[in-house]
């Protein structure tokens, strides 16, 4: 019997498989701490190694270095972990490149390119990336995520979305509203405001279109309020039920589970998907008949996307699901 991966995706691009929570961690000593919450949680965010806020002035390139240490160390136990470079109007962007891919590129989940005010400067930025690949013998495709947060990124965002190995947009809410030099108020950084305000949300929406009709995943931006884990429950439901983003960065441990347990698929959902995949398997992955209902490729494609979120998000599956699929 053939698996999913083989039948199912021969016609088209799919989305990325990747966790729905990404958590910013700067110093060494925080990026131990969320290595050592992976390992108890389990396989269920990324951690974003941070080189540019995270990096003090003056110490940029012992800072890259740290990362470089920290990405290879035994401690990243999933090779779960990216990296948030300079910006492209810092000097410190491309020495950031230099030390990052020669030293752990054949690691690094992500490079994250923050602040672009322009197509031409994610672009660029990106060909320089492939360029050191190119000249360190790094075969693999180091995925991309770009930061949408001043007013020329969310122009050309479509443009943006095109571009090579991109694998997240991610929204920048903080920036993008200081960018409105007082027209949006402060208070709309948090909620409700994040969700209701007219430019931010036509923002929010714009993103993830952008994002997924290029199959390219949409990343909502934090939450404020650290101590209350609900109200990051909360931002994080709406953010993927009202505007379709499917994952959501996190800069509090405890907004981790918050943002994966409002992302989780439905488990009814989640159940019925797996009942389904099994009969497909089992037809050849012909059409067939469950509940009365007609599947066939197409609804087999979203199903197997269903199924794999899931089990990103550390989701009971059946027996039978686990062993035909991730064994």
């Amino acid at each position: 019997m053939t698996h999913p991966n083989v039948e199912l995706f021969e016609s088209g691009k799919s989305l990325p498989i990747i966790p729905s929570c990404e958590h910013f961690t700067g110093s060494e000593k925080l990026i131990g701490k969320a290595y050592e919450l992976q390992k108890k949680l389990g396989p269920i965010f990324d951690i974003t190694c941070d080189c540019e806020d995270g990096a003090q002035v003056g110490a940029e390139e012992q800072h890259a270095r740290m990362v470089v240490r920290m990405i290879n160390s035994e401690a990243n136990l999933y090779g779960m972990a990216g990296v948030r470079i300079h910006d492209y109007s810092n000097i410190n962007w491309k020495q950031d490149v230099d030390i990052l891919v020669p030293g752990a590129g054949e690691k690094l989940s992500y490079i994250t390119l923050p602040k672009a005010t322009a197509y031409e400067e994610a672009k660029e930025q990106i060909e320089y990336i492939q360029t050191i690949c190119k000249k360190e013998g790094i075969a693999r495709e180091i995925p991309i995520h770009i930061l949408i947060e001043t007013h020329g990124a969310l122009r050309d965002v479509e443009q943006l979305a095109t571009l090579p190995w991109l694998q997240v947009l991610d929204f920048g809410l903080m920036d993008f509203v200081s960018g409105y030099q007082g027209a949006i108020p402060a208070g709309n950084m948090r909620s409700p405001g994040q969700f209701e305000h007219k430019l931010i949300s036509s923002a929010k929406a714009k993103v993830t279109q952008a994002a997924l009709s290029n199959h390219v995943i949409p990343a909502h931006n934090v939450t404020l309020d650290l101590k209350n884990a609900y109200q990051t429950y909360e931002d994080a439901y709406r953010a993927k039920n009202e505007f379709g983003f499917m994952r959501m960065w996190s800069i509090y441990p405890t907004q981790i589970t918050a943002i994966v347990d409002a992302m989780k698929p439905d488990f009814t959902e989640v159940e019925d998907a797996g009942n389904i995949l099994i009969a497909a398997q089992n037809a050849a992955w012909g059409p067939i008949q469950y509940a009365g209902e007609l599947h066939d490729r197409a609804t087999y494609r979203y199903f197997w996307e269903l199924v794999q979120r899931a089990h990103f998000s550390g989701q009971k599956l059946s027996e039978e699901v686990n062993k035909r699929f991730f064994a």
